[in-house]
């Protein structure tokens, strides 16, 4: 048998049934980083089916929402209940510089990764300058 030791525990739980709130924010953990020529986004989502997980882009702001369901039915004692279920979402705003056309997604051992590329026009590029003796020579922009 399950026993809880903690009383004040207990009670925050009791007060969440009863308010319908959560003492603790059920938010994606996420990690960010770049890449070469894109941002990369890894968002923990354990325990989510790939089909509840929705990912939008609207102007410069990426939306993730995501669903984590009961993993018992409702005639089962619930004896312990940590584990944060019902929908979540995270918007996060991308700047002008990324190219929100051609973000890819993948769903990997509860972990969804987004891979943002960098705009064309926003990567860094050689520009030729030219003298008055016709000379071409590159320099890095």
């Amino acid at each position: 048998m399950l026993m809880m030791s903690d009383p004040f525990r207990q009670l925050d739980r009791l007060t969440q049934q009863v308010l319908g709130t959560t003492a603790h924010p059920a938010a994606m953990a996420l990690d960010a980083w770049r890449e070469g020529n894109e941002f990369v986004v890894a968002v923990d989502l354990p325990g989510v089916e790939v089909d509840s997980i929705d990912v939008n882009v609207e102007q410069n702001v990426l939306t993730i929402r995501a669903e984590r369901k009961d993993a018992v039915g409702e005639e089962v004692e619930l004896l312990a209940s940590e584990r944060p279920r019902g929908v979540f979402s995270r918007q996060l705003i991308l700047g002008e510089a990324l190219d929100t056309e051609n973000v890819k997604a993948g769903y990997d051992g509860g972990v969804l990764t987004l891979r943002i590329p960098v705009a064309e026009k926003a990567q860094p590029r050689k520009i030729e300058i030219t003298s008055g003796a016709g000379a071409q020579h590159q320099i890095n922009a």
